[in-house]
C-alpha cells in the first residue's frame, strides 16, 4: 500500500470525526536503528485548535498513582445511573430490591460506564471461578481426600461433559477401599462448574449437615471429593457404596455477578437407570440466596423424608 493510499484513508477517517481543512502531509516512517530519525515530513495531520480546546475540556485529573475503586464495592453494586429522575428514591429503592442490573442508565445507545466496567469485571469473575482449580493443599486443610472423574483435566471437562459422569478405574477403586459400605447417607462433593462456590460455602454447610444427618440417628458415610465430577456421577457412586441416600454437593454454572452458587443434588439409591425425574436439587445456596447452614437444615429435613418415604424426585410425597 503506497504512502497517497495510507493519506487517503486516514483524512478518511478524520473527516468522519468531524475534521475540515485537512493537510495533504505525508507518512511518517520509522527508521531502523542507527539511521537517522529526523525526519523532514510535515506531520500527516495536526488536530484544529478548536478540537484541541475540545479534548482538552475532556481531559480527566491527572493521574494520582492510586487506582481504580473495587467494582464488588457496595456503592457500585446499588448505583444509581439514571439522570435527573422525577423521583430518585424509587430507583435506589428498586436497585435495593433486586441483584438485577437496573437504573443503569444510558450515554446515547450506549451502557454507563461504571456499568460497562461492571459487566466486564463481574463476567471476567465468573470466568474465573469456572477454570480455577481447587487445590491439593485446601483439600487437606479440610481433611478430604479426593478422586477424580474420567476427564483428565480441566480442559477436558469443560469440553466433554460426558467424561464427567463417569468414574476414573483409580477413583472407583479408591472409593471402595476408603468408604463405609451401605449407609443410609453418603455425601459427596464436587467443584462442579464454580470452584468459588466450594471454596466459600463448604466450611459453613458441611459441618451443620453432618452433625444435623447424626443427630437425626442416620448412619453417614465418608466424605470425599470429587473433581471434575457432573451430577451424573453420584448414581455410579451410589452403586459402588449402596448407600440409600446420596447427597451431591456441587458448584453451579456461575452468573454474572454470582460465582458462588452451591447446589445439593438428592437421589434414593441411585443406580445407573437413575433418570432427572428421580432426583431432587436445593440450589442458590450462598450468602446472597439460601444461607448455608439454612440449607443444610433443609437438606436434613428432605433426607429424613426420603428415607421414610423410599423415594425421591417425583414418587416423593411433600
Amino acid at each position: 500500500m503506497d504512502e497517497q493510499t495510507i493519506q487517503s484513508i486516514v483524512n478518511s477517517v478524520l473527516r468522519e470525526l468531524g475534521e475540515k481543512d485537512l493537510p495533504s502531509g505525508q507518512v511518517t516512517r520509522i527508521q531502523p536503528e542507527g539511521k537517522s530519525s529526523q525526519q523532514n515530513n510535515p506531520p500527516a495531520y495536526k488536530p484544529s485548535a478548536a478540537a484541541g480546546s475540545q479534548r482538552s475540556s475532556e481531559q480527566k485529573p491527572a493521574d494520582t498513582g492510586e487506582g481504580l475503586e473495587d467494582l464488588s464495592l457496595d456503592k457500585f453494586i446499588h448505583w444509581n445511573g439514571i439522570e435527573n429522575a422525577h423521583n430518585a428514591s424509587v430507583n435506589d429503592d428498586m436497585i435495593k430490591q433486586t441483584a438485577a442490573r437496573v437504573c443503569q442508565g444510558r450515554a446515547g445507545p450506549r451502557p454507563r460506564t461504571i456499568s460497562l466496567l461492571r459487566f466486564l469485571a463481574d463476567h471476567s469473575r465468573s470466568k474465573d471461578t469456572v477454570v480455577k482449580e481447587v487445590t491439593p493443599e485446601w483439600l487437606e486443610a479440610h481433611k478430604l481426600w479426593e478422586v477424580q472423574s474420567c476427564a483428565t483435566d480441566k480442559s477436558e471437562y469443560l469440553r466433554r461433559p460426558d467424561l464427567g459422569r463417569k468414574l476414573s478405574d483409580e477413583a472407583k477403586k479408591i472409593i471402595g477401599e476408603r468408604c463405609k459400605k451401605s449407609p443410609q447417607v453418603q455425601v459427596v462433593i464436587s467443584d462442579g462448574l464454580s470452584t468459588d462456590a466450594i471454596t466459600n460455602n463448604l466450611e459453613e454447610i458441611i459441618p451443620p449437615l453432618m452433625k444435623g444427618l447424626e443427630s437425626a440417628g442416620f448412619t453417614v458415610g465418608t466424605p470425599f471429593f470429587l473433581r471434575y465430577g457432573r451430577v451424573k456421577a453420584q448414581d455410579e457412586i451410589g452403586e459402588l457404596l449402596q448407600a440409600e441416600a446420596n447427597l451431591l454437593l456441587i458448584g453451579e454454572r456461575p452468573g454474572l455477578g454470582q460465582s458462588e452458587s452451591l447446589s445439593c443434588y438428592c437421589v434414593y439409591k441411585p443406580t445407573q437407570k437413575t433418570v432427572e425425574s428421580d432426583r431432587m436439587v436445593i440450589s442458590n445456596i450462598h450468602k446472597g440466596g439460601t444461607p448455608p447452614i439454612e440449607a443444610a437444615a433443609v437438606i436434613v429435613d428432605l433426607t429424613r423424608k426420603m428415607l421414610e418415604q423410599k423415594a425421591s424426585g417425583l414418587k416423593l410425597k411433600r
